[in-house]
């Protein structure tokens, strides 16, 4: 598994405020760096794959471990 460079903790918001959360954070990233993102919002399942696709990040995993996701995206 891949350790994160940095942590988002999204818990409690609600779309479309996880993915902008995580675009503003990987901005600040240099390119390849890491970002552990966890959520309780059932729309990031869609919305953060969508973003990373959009936005060329990889979505190195997601898992939803009773009812947290969690979301381990590369910066491009």
């Amino acid at each position: 598994m891949t350790t994160p460079d940095h942590t988002l903790d999204a818990l409690g918001l609600l779309c479309p405020l996880p993915v902008l959360k995580a675009r503003k954070r990987l901005s600040g990233m240099a390119s390849g760096a890491v970002l552990e993102m966890v959520a309780d919002d059932p729309a990031a399942v869609i919305d953060v794959p969508h973003f990373c696709a959009e936005a060329g990040h990889t979505l190195l995993d997601q898992n939803d471990a009773d009812g947290v996701l969690t979301f381990i995206i590369r910066r491009k």
